[in-house]
């Protein structure tokens, strides 16, 4: 499949700050970035860094007053939609490095806690298939609500209030499949069928020694997310991180098949 893309970030910056933005597609050998244009607008600074786990790119900008940076591309995804149902579970001792991190409790994601529930709930099942029903469970039993979360919502938040966006459903969906030993590890992506278009986020999981891409939204299939980054939760994937205080002015996102 190829989507065409395009992001417009712009935001008022009170005084002169460092912002750290990824909103790139990543080059991978299930992916390719065709024709790509990255404007940082007017910056003083401009430098490349890799990203978390060597998957895309992070650049360091510093703006004065205004940040209005655009990104334009075409993205060709070679990545098929495998049947998770019929996936193995790695077992935990046999886990290569690349996906131990991703086993721990983080800021947003404290899968600790989840432990009794994952067991009670979906403890007859294991690998892709008790992924497969996690998914399925979270996408039918939570409400897509823009609004109704905010930055500092956790895993455990939303899995009181059954309510929120793409990076919320992701987090309980992390939070559970760690919880059964499972590597889980967020992603922001582009995806054609998000509703309303933005930015999203789903999910990877450690299965039969790889990765592989599940939405507990329902909203994007592994053949049609153009992956942009990974980390351990929204802290490691946020398209703009400040330092400084900045102020949203207009947000643009388009995503449709090429």
């Amino acid at each position: 499949m190829r989507l065409n893309v395009s992001a417009t970030l712009d935001y008022g910056i009170e005084a002169p700050a460092d912002l750290l933005v990824q909103i790139e597609a990543a080059a991978m050998p299930d992916q390719s970035v065709i024709g790509a244009k990255f404007d940082p607008g007017q910056t003083a600074h401009l430098h490349r860094i890799a990203a978390e786990d060597g998957v895309g790119t992070r650049v360091w900008l510093h703006c004065d007053q205004r940040l209005i940076c655009s990104y334009n591309a075409e993205i060709r995804i070679d990545r098929s939609d495998p049947d998770l149902s019929t996936l193995s579970q790695d077992p935990v001792h046999q886990l290569p490095h690349e996906a131990v991190r991703y086993l721990m409790a983080s800021r947003f994601c404290p899968s600790d806690e989840f432990q009794s529930f994952t067991d009670s709930q979906f403890g007859h099942l294991s690998g892709g298939a008790f992924v497969d029903a996690v998914a399925r469970w979270i996408e039918t039993r939570f409400t897509y609500a823009p609004g109704a979360s905010q930055a500092t919502t956790t895993a455990i938040d939303t899995f009181v209030s059954r309510r929120g966006i793409c990076r919320d459903y992701a987090h309980v969906m992390i939070s559970l499949a760690r919880a059964a030993a499972i590597p889980a590890r967020m992603v922001s992506c582009y995806a054609p069928r998000v509703t309303p278009q933005d930015f999203h986020a789903v999910v990877q999981v450690w299965l039969d020694g790889d990765w592989r891409i599940v939405d507990p939204t329902g909203m994007a299939s592994a053949s049609e997310t153009a992956i942009i980054g990974v980390g351990r939760d929204a802290a490691d994937i946020a398209f703009l991180t400040s330092y400084g205080w900045v102020t949203l002015k207009d947000q643009r996102i388009t995503v449709s098949q090429a």
